[in-house]
């Protein structure tokens, strides 16, 4: 715990940001650190809750008042150590992740909970500053080899796990940088791409070794993987996007956003020109879905120079407050205004697009929508009731559809010969990760679904220690256990 009153001395602090016109202009991380000294006074608002609920509230089981407790007290290498213990890259998730830890900070119930993420992210800061963030080879190498298939948050956890655990581990990336969904989805305004790099450099002294361009299933053959490698981890994610099956939906105009996320990030890295990119430039811009990927589409699209920017949602505003039916320490449906709302966007709830318009070249011009409502009935599927006499028409010169991913690709399932789940995942369980073909395992998105960067960690440390006792026989790789607890 941090200073026993200290939650009654100190409020809630979080970072500010650069004002809007200015972070406007660049795609640079835009968060202004508070000082040593207010960071301690927030480590010190950790209380002695007897039960800390946030363990359980995040996927890695970090062991936050532990680390809250080193912060107040300035011993900052401490703190990084027990960070690390659990998570691998406290850089991503302290950037990226949506804090269900603090939605379960027992401060919580009737106060500002805890800000662990902004207190996780400074201390990897202040460990990479210091230079206590290297490299640990290991000592003794098992002369097993490993093939990790995706270099998103998943594949990258699994391969230093499982490298730790003296393993030649080899990533295979099918694009040309490392980083998966971290690199090509997340725009640089939220996380850098040095911070990646920083990461990948240490990795890469560690032993493991990463093969870019390397497609698996396409330009490098399942059987030559088969061969070479004595176990197989496939961490290649959920991305096969939703689509939205209604007429003019193949209009000039209609993207899918991660097709625009992905060119502008690789243009921001100086791999393509910006007249490569989806231009949102002087565009009546319409971004269809309210998650994170449609309020990244709304500040890149803000930083083109959009002339406007309209979101919808089909799902009804939420509350501001915790919803009733979603009850402490349990993860809440709030409204959330990210600081891409904040830079300009009129967003719309309970809304349906029906139709998408276009002009005689073939350009989407304008759509149509419909007002909606969600009946709930106990015991039954919510339904869709669209109302009368709202239709309304929209201007609008790019649409960009944000509505997730159903699942994973089937190259890698079809040719591996592996079952899917009723949700086309590849089919595996948290007991050991194991997919129906023995030896090979699957963690992260690929595995459950579209998810969270820490779910994704998770399940990369987690499957590791059991292709480690697949090798084996046994594992010293952490591993939680049943009540979610870390076991290091």
């Amino acid at each position: 715990m941090g200073k026993p009153t200290g939650f009654l001395e100190y409020e809630r602090k979080d970072e500010k940001y650069v004002k809007v016109e200015k972070r406007l202009k660049h795609y640079k991380e835009f968060t202004i650190p508070l000082k040593e000294e207010k960071l301690k006074e927030q480590g010190a608002r950790c209380m002695d809750c007897g039960i800390p609920f946030c363990h359980s509230g995040c996927p890695l089981g970090n062991l936050i008042p532990d680390f809250n407790d080193k912060v107040y007290k300035g011993r900052w290498k401490e703190a990084a150590e027990i960070l690390h213990a659990t998570n691998n890259f406290p850089e991503f998730t302290g950037r990226l992740c949506p804090a269900p830890c603090e939605e379960a900070c027992v401060l919580g119930i009737n106060e500002d909970p805890v800000s662990i993420e902004n207190i996780e992210k400074n201390i990897v800061e202040t460990a990479f500053e210091e230079g206590w963030i290297t490299a640990q080879p290991p000592k003794v190498r098992t002369n097993k080899k490993v093939a990790v298939i995706g270099s998103g948050p998943a594949g990258l956890a699994a391969a230093q796990q499982l490298n730790r655990a003296g393993h030649y581990v080899t990533v295979f990336e099918r694009d040309e940088k490392v980083g998966g969904l971290l690199r090509y989805g997340i725009p640089d305004f939220k996380m850098e791409k040095n911070i990646i790099d920083r990461r990948l450099e240490i990795l890469t002294e560690e032993g493991i070794e990463f093969k870019t361009n390397a497609h698996v299933g396409k330009n490098v053959s399942v059987e030559t993987i088969k061969a070479d490698f004595d176990a197989i981890l496939l961490c290649g994610g959920a991305t096969v996007r939703r689509d939205i099956p209604i007429k003019g939906n193949h209009l000039s105009g209609v993207h899918q956003a991660m097709d625009f996320l992905k060119l502008n990030n690789q243009y921001v890295d100086g791999l393509v020109d910006f007249d490569d990119v989806i231009s949102a430039e002087d565009k009546n811009v319409i971004v269809i879905g309210g998650g994170d990927t449609g309020s990244d589409c709304i500040g890149t699209s803000n930083r083109h120079g959009a002339k406007s920017v309209t979101n919808f949602e089909i799902l009804t505003k939420p509350t501001k407050g915790r919803p009733a039916h979603q009850p402490w320490p349990y993860w809440p449906m709030r409204l959330k205004t990210t600081s891409s709302h904040e830079e300009g966007v009129e967003r719309f709830f309970s809304i349906s697009t029906k139709e998408f318009i276009g002009d005689k070249n073939g350009n989407v011009v304008g759509l149509k929508t419909i007002e909606v409502e969600w009946i709930f009935k106990e015991g039954e599927r919510p339904q869709l009731v669209e109302l009368p006499n709202t239709e309304k028409k929209w201007d609008c010169d790019l649409v960009l559809l944000a509505l997730g991913f159903t699942g994973a690709e089937k190259t890698l399932s079809d040719q591996f010969g592996l079952e899917m789940d009723f949700k086309t995942n590849i089919k595996a369980t948290t007991k050991d990760y194991a997919t129906s073909v023995k030896g090979i395992f699957t963690a992260g998105d690929m595995r459950r679904g579209q998810s969270l960067i820490v779910w994704a960690i998770s399940e990369g440390r987690q499957a590791a220690h059991h292709v480690d006792t697949f090798l084996m026989g046994r594992s010293n790789l952490p591993l939680k256990d049943d009540n979610d607890l870390p076991r290091v």
